[in-house]
């Protein structure tokens, strides 16, 4: 059995939605539709920006993925959204979730179509689809749940196909290609001779998502000849913010699934909150400076995420700044200093400025965009900058 659950105001579900009839022809599996609230405020620190930035990444997404989604600038009024959800309880209870819920996603986020039909008891659906969620121990929607792992939105979908087809469960004559693919990175030509575009990369030294990016934004700022900006932040729970042990599991078992995809170290954990990270950064302005930034900055982040080296040691931090190819007799009497404070402060601004508050997030020219899994965007700018697309 397979838990979806289904949040009507979400743009994300309303994608996993235009997909469900495909998943559910290719595989014999029970998929059984929950519907949930939006996700609690200790995992949506800034909710408004939280909604307007899904819009916009959903429609960048659908457009990727050959499916329909369009950011109206804004969330559907509340009385069509109650509407909406009274009709997906209705579906659920009625057993046609998989044939409705699209075209009741297409009413509530353009207006176009029939109007659902009055249903059932949304309320009462939506708090035993948040009990069941909080039970299995997630937060967002338009995820899927398995025998313990989850798999939130198309972006992950190949994940679940992949484990059901290990079991065995894929309908005879079933494709064996993903529903959606991750987007391959470098997939054309290097540029063409030009002006470097910049590649500005928002960072935390205790990012784990941070971890898995940082050769692969070096390769794109590589192939197109980008100047590559890091811009460190310090770490959400270094400002206040909440991370519940629940969002925590699930950022490193998600980043863990991805490492392994894409062949890169991870899992020997040395978590640097606090001051290994001020250490960390206390340095990173000098190494900049030395022209090692980047290669400081990714030993650094292999160190702490797949390497185990307690960055809050001076001889963990000597092996770090060593195999970056920098001094540490130089680098001893800077640790501690305080000038990188100003410039973390600065870049969080930035970023938060460009309606972002998470890390990694990239920006080249006007595009910016949040989370290792964009990165194919990132590299679309890149191609737009350098005249290739």
């Amino acid at each position: 059995m397979v838990d979806y659950f289904h949040d009507a105001s979400d743009p994300y579900s309303h994608l996993v939605a235009q997909v469900l009839p495909q998943l559910v022809a290719r595989y014999d599996i029970e998929l059984v539709p929950h519907l949930v609230s939006p996700p609690p405020d200790w995992a949506a620190p800034d909710r408004q920006k939280l909604v307007s930035y899904s819009r916009l990444d959903a429609e960048r997404l659908a457009a990727r993925a050959g499916l329909g989604f369009k950011d109206p600038g804004e969330q559907p009024p509340s009385g069509r959204t109650q509407i909406a959800e009274a009709a997906l309880a209705k579906a659920i209870s009625a057993g046609t979730f998989f044939q409705d819920a699209a075209g009741i996603g297409v009413w509530l986020w353009t207006g176009e179509g029939q109007i659902p039909e009055a249903g059932g008891d949304a309320g009462a659906v939506k708090q035993e689809g948040d009990a069941k969620r909080d039970e299995l121990g997630h937060y967002l929607a338009g995820t899927f749940h398995l025998d313990g792992e989850w798999f939130w939105g198309i972006d992950r979908l190949h994940y679940l196909e992949a484990r059901l087809a290990a079991a065995g469960l894929r309908k005879p004559g079933a494709p064996d290609t993903p529903i959606f693919a991750p987007p391959p990175l470098l997939a054309n030509p290097p540029a063409a001779p030009g002006q470097a575009p910049e590649l500005h990369y928002y960072l935390s030294f205790r990012s784990p998502y941070t971890c898995i990016a940082a050769s692969r934004v070096k390769a794109l700022a590589d192939a197109y000849g980008a100047e590559l900006k890091l811009r460190y932040v310090l770490p959400m729970v270094m400002r206040g913010m909440q991370v519940p042990r629940t969002k925590g599991i699930y950022i490193l078992k998600d980043t863990a699934r991805e490492a392994q995809r894409l062949g890169i170290p991870f899992g020997k954990v040395a978590d640097p909150v606090g001051e290994p990270v001020e250490r960390g950064y206390s340095l990173l302005p000098w190494a900049m400076e030395e022209g090692k930034g980047f290669a400081y900055a990714e030993s650094f982040l292999n160190g702490v995420w797949a390497e185990g080296i307690d960055a809050g040691s001076d001889s963990g931090l000597k092996t770090i700044v060593e195999r970056a190819g920098l001094d540490w007799k130089t680098a001893k009497p800077l640790i501690g200093n305080e000038d990188w404070k100003p410039i973390a402060e600065a870049n969080r601004a930035e970023m938060m400025g460009l309606g972002i508050w998470g890390v990694p997030s990239f920006r080249v020219g006007d595009v910016s965009a949040w989370g290792q899994d964009r990165l194919w965007l990132i590299e679309e700018a890149l191609q737009s900058e350098r005249g290739l697309a």
